[in-house]
């Protein structure tokens, strides 16, 4: 049994023999970001500042002779070999470190389909470079040329190898940036895509059952999340409750419905409130969770959607016991401005 010790934070978990450094940090919940788990893309190099370990096979791509001399290892095949090593990963409080964001890189739209009645959803596949990104951030999308403003859209998928972007777009009301993905982009067009941006990440190292609260395009990084955690291997029970209007206001059942049946400590309902429909739970977050979860003293809760759905579900998760330290919010709000008459949906971080 060897030892992996995370700095600055100085928290340690064990790693067994014949596990590797991902392993071992997975097991213990801390959400190490990885794609291949094969020495290939490089997605989970970190710096090794003490110890000893065995790399084993993998791509000069991936892993530079360059880095490996400076002391850099990709975690995926990485495996102690001294009874202790430190790596650079993580905050003082072992939060995982935000990637540096990247301004204007490059994505060809290859999908764009219409999932509810007034959202889009976008596929984007970089030309160059992924953009690295934790599930729960956004990225931001507009058109220069076109007089189009940069908007925040939460990406709605866990990263993959390719480095493909899923993006929920809702119909604004005067809004300049949704009218123009609904109305003029097309498949095979260019965009310019900045970020990751945003915190909404939640504490990785936390082993709790977790509930995650969405309404409207507040979906799109809470599907992220659940994504993420399930893909790896995540225990805990793991909930959703999606709120809309109506039925027609619905999207990505078919994903949450297969989550459902791959894993069994995923589950999922979906409220609807402007509308009785049999199969659905009917009315606000506030007046369906209490039968759904009358306790929640012991989850991790992760809300989504506007300022007030968001409002909401902090009072309401709070009145049934969850901790403030274990909440996670991210809300959108309209900015209008006059000259421009748009009226889009920005982050608003709670």
């Amino acid at each position: 049994m060897a030892r992996i010790v995370m700095q600055p934070s100085g928290k340690s978990v064990d790693c067994a023999y014949g596990d590797t450094v991902l392993m071992a940090l997975e097991k213990a919940g801390y959400a190490l970001p990885n794609n291949c788990r094969a020495g290939a893309c490089g997605e989970c190099k970190v710096k090794v500042t003490a110890g000893q370990f065995d790399q084993g096979m993998v791509l000069d791509m991936a892993l530079s002779q360059d880095e490996r001399k400076q002391g850099y290892g990709l975690m995926c095949m990485a495996k102690p070999i001294s009874e202790e090593i430190s790596i650079e990963w993580g905050t003082e409080d072992a939060k995982p470190k935000l990637f540096p964001p990247r301004e204007d890189a490059l994505f060809v739209v290859v999908d764009k389909r219409q999932v509810a009645a007034r959202v889009v959803e976008l596929r984007l596949r970089p030309v160059g470079q992924p953009i690295r990104y934790w599930p729960g951030q956004y990225v931001t999308l507009g058109n220069a040329r076109d007089n189009v403003p940069p908007r925040a859209y939460s990406i709605s998928n866990a990263p993959r190898p390719d480095g493909e972007l899923v993006l929920q777009v809702a119909r604004q009301d005067g809004g300049l940036t949704s009218a123009w993905v609904h109305d003029k982009l097309v498949v095979g067009d260019n965009v310019k895509v900045s970020g990751a941006y945003g915190t909404f990440i939640g504490d990785p190292s936390v082993d709790t059952p977790v509930l995650c609260l969405a309404a409207g395009t507040g979906l799109a990084p809470i599907l992220a999340l659940a994504e993420a955690a399930l893909r790896r291997g995540y225990k805990r029970p793991v909930g959703m409750v999606f709120s809309a209007r109506t039925k027609e206001d619905v999207y990505s059942q078919g994903m949450m419905a297969w989550w459902r049946t791959k894993h069994r400590n995923f589950d999922y309902k979906i409220t609807l409130t402007r509308e009785v429909v049999e199969g659905y739970q009917s009315g606000r977050i506030d007046a369906v969770l209490p039968a759904l979860y009358p306790d929640l003293s012991k989850y991790s809760i992760f809300a989504a959607g506007s300022p007030e759905f968001v409002e909401t579900c902090v009072a309401t998760v709070k009145k049934l016991g969850a901790q403030p330290e274990l909440i996670h919010t991210e809300g959108f709000f309209s900015q209008q401005v006059q000259q421009s008459g748009e009226d889009d949906p920005f982050k608003l971080p709670f």
